[in-house]
């Protein structure tokens, strides 16, 4: 099933529009709609086969956001990016982090190694022996396992870890063990399901949904050896794979005791061509317009917001609203000014844009403005509060 929203309710659009015009939240500004982040939250354990979410903080970055999200049922602990942002958000109130991804930030992991509380809230990744050599005391550690599909020529997916075997898997337990840390967890986390779209027509996506077959039937013994060998020699606590793309088909595999999704409370326009995704549009950011060129064309302030990743069409923000705005051929979406052709705007109308990607979108404002039945309350961004994700 398609997205069910891509643009914002009428009721969204009133409520953000006086503020706007009147200065008191100047564009460009991000603006979550509350009714669809609920409902998209509601959706993703519907898919979950019974197993807990844990958020992913990286494509939501606003402590306001999170809160609410983890409120809902279904969901459980966070998914962080670095060790700073862990250590702010234990400082938050939050516990149960686990951090993604390695760190080599040796004075955040003295804090870490300092703070008795974080010690224990926290999980650091590792995949090599040379990460273990960062570390100070005993930590809670978990191994990232490499899911990447092999193809004759060529490597699918993510390169994340080196770690790869349940023979490797082994080696690296151990060691962690040698050194005085608590092996707690795996993450196995298959990017080229998680991300890919499914339905897109034509040979693209036909390739792209053999791609997400393959890569989950290739993945699911190697993952359940690697899974077994680290529990012949430590007291895993969790197995963490998934995202909010494949929630269905990694919890179906039985290996994996959570999964994780952050990007599908906001629901960016990556996933409008997902079929299994029936979400709502929650993020928007509004732009006003500064000047028309000529009849027909509007120019906003900003709008260039691209997302990471191989540089494409769909990096671009999405205009979608009002509605049959296109970008200039030549131009595009620019960092101070966008020009779009498709309506007849004025000076000061607003014109709203989905991101291509969730989280992203917050590292270029310092405030949401969350609309909802009992008004719009300012949620601060990571950015807002002074937090970067470094």
């Amino acid at each position: 099933m398609p997205i069910l929203a891509t643009t914002p309710q009428a009721q969204v659009r009133a409520a953000v529009e006086p503020l706007v015009r009147s200065g008191e939240s100047p564009a460009p500004v991000g603006v979550i709609d509350l009714d669809a982040f609920d409902y998209n939250a509601a959706q993703m354990p519907a898919r979950s086969g019974g197993l807990p979410i844990r958020v992913a903080s990286k494509s939501i970055r606003s402590v306001a956001a999170l809160r609410r999200a983890l409120e809902h049922e279904g969901y459980r602990g966070i998914l962080a990016y670095s060790v700073p942002e862990a250590l702010h958000l234990v400082e938050e109130g939050f516990r149960d982090i686990v951090v993604a991804y390695p760190s080599v930030n040796r004075k955040a992991l003295r804090e870490l190694a300092a703070d008795d509380t974080a010690r224990e809230a926290i999980t650091i990744m590792v995949d090599s022996a040379e990460l273990l050599d960062l570390l100070e005391g005993s930590l809670r550690v978990a191994i990232d396992i490499d899911c990447t599909l092999h193809l004759p020529g060529a490597v699918v997916g993510p390169r994340r870890s080196p770690v790869r075997t349940p023979e490797q898997v082994s080696v690296l337990a151990r060691e962690i063990l040698r050194r005085g840390h608590r092996l707690v967890g795996l993450m196995a986390y298959e990017g080229q399901v998680a991300s890919v779209a499914d339905g897109l027509p034509g040979p693209v996506g036909a390739v792209k949904r053999w791609l997400r077959t393959k890569s989950m039937a290739d993945l699911a013994p190697r993952r359940r050896a690697c899974v077994e060998a680290a529990r012949e020699i430590a007291d895993i606590e969790f197995v963490n794979g998934g995202g909010t793309g494949s929630l269905q088909e990694s919890a179906a595999e039985g290996t994996l005791t959570e999964l994780a999704a952050g990007s599908g409370f906001y629901t960016p326009a990556i996933f409008d061509d997902f079929t299994g995704i029936n979400h709502k549009a929650a993020a928007f950011f509004v732009c006003q317009v500064s000047r028309v060129p000529a009849p027909g064309w509007a120019t906003v302030n900003s709008g260039g917001w691209i997302a990471s990743g191989p540089p494409a069409k769909d990096r671009a923000p999405v205009p979608v609203w009002p509605a049959g705005l296109s970008y200039s051929s030549t131009e595009g979406a620019g960092e101070v000014q966008t020009p779009l052709r498709g309506a007849d705007l004025e000076v000061e109308d607003l014109v709203w844009f989905r991101h291509a990607k969730a989280g992203e979108m917050t590292e270029n404002v310092d405030h949401l403005l969350a609309v909802g039945h009992d008004g719009v309350d300012v949620w601060d961004t990571y950015r807002g509060q002074g937090w970067t994700l470094r």
